[in-house]
């Protein structure tokens, strides 16, 4: 990674970049301002160098009241108890606040354990702080499409990824997590876990062939699923109210995770 100078910290060089063209409000939304006043409280606690924007808000992708925001932070050393307390409450006010019913998600990363994101780091996600890992899906999203809202742009954070890291990371999501799930089908009667899974397949797929990533919108119409169920999956994703067969529904979506982690290993 590229460490920021002194000079860079005393001016504060880099702090913000503009919104690329490709996101369709040109960050005028109720999002991005949630995330702009995240981003000045991180900085305003002296210990955070970087705030990063993934997923479907830096593609452009972004549903309200659908999607989720997904934001990696960088910080300049261990997130010990008393980082920990202060990044809660600062959550747990925004939550409440500018950032309510947004879903906003953020795992803080040791600057020190660059690039290594699989590793655990502390991830305040839907109300609480839990240990999870930043995939290599999302440093592919990062630095192909990411936003800086605080800090260096995602290029000087984190290295390139060729289209070989980006199958590659695709590979290990199907192989892990999924390969899990598949192994357990009465999971996928839950409506949500079967919608994601059949854009994931479509989304992993994709990866696999292409060494490219899709957003969530595409994948829908490269679900491997019926007809009916594509109307489904397109309503649900621009924020209407359809309900599939729960049943029906599961049992298309867990074979298709068995077939595309089958895909993954081969």
């Amino acid at each position: 990674m590229a460490d920021r100078s002194p000079g860079d910290r005393a001016s504060g060089a880099g702090r913000s970049g503009p919104v690329p063209d490709h996101v369709g409000d040109g960050g005028r939304g109720p999002e991005w301002a949630a995330v702009r006043e995240f981003g000045r409280r991180l900085g305003a606690l002296g210990w955070v160098d970087d705030l990063l924007v993934a997923g479907s808000l830096a593609t452009g992708d972004h549903v309200p009241g659908v999607s989720d925001l997904d934001l990696v932070a960088v910080v300049d050393g261990p997130v010990g108890a008393a980082r920990l307390a202060a990044l809660t409450a600062l959550h747990r006010e925004l939550d409440h606040g500018v950032a309510a019913r947004l879903d906003l998600g953020c795992a803080y990363v040791d600057r020190a354990g660059l690039p290594e994101l699989p590793a655990r780091h502390p991830t305040w996600t839907h109300g609480t702080l839990v240990d999870r890992v930043v995939s290599g899906v999302t440093r592919a999203e990062l630095v192909r499409s990411g936003v800086a809202v605080l800090g260096r742009p995602p290029t000087r954070v984190l290295p390139a990824m060729s289209d070989d890291d980006v199958r590659d990371a695709a590979r290990a999501e199907l192989l892990g997590y999924w390969a899990w799930a598949s192994r357990r089908p009465w999971s996928f009667l839950d409506p949500v876990l079967a919608d994601l899974a059949l854009t994931s397949m479509a989304r992993g797929r994709h990866a696999l062939a292409t060494g490219h990533l899709m957003t969530k919108t595409e994948a829908v119409e490269h679900a491997a699923a019926p007809g009916w169920l594509v109307d489904h999956l397109r309503t649900r994703r621009r924020g209407g109210t359809v309900r599939s067969p729960r049943l029906r529904t599961g049992v298309i979506a867990w074979r298709d995770v068995r077939r595309t982690v089958a895909l993954a290993r081969a």
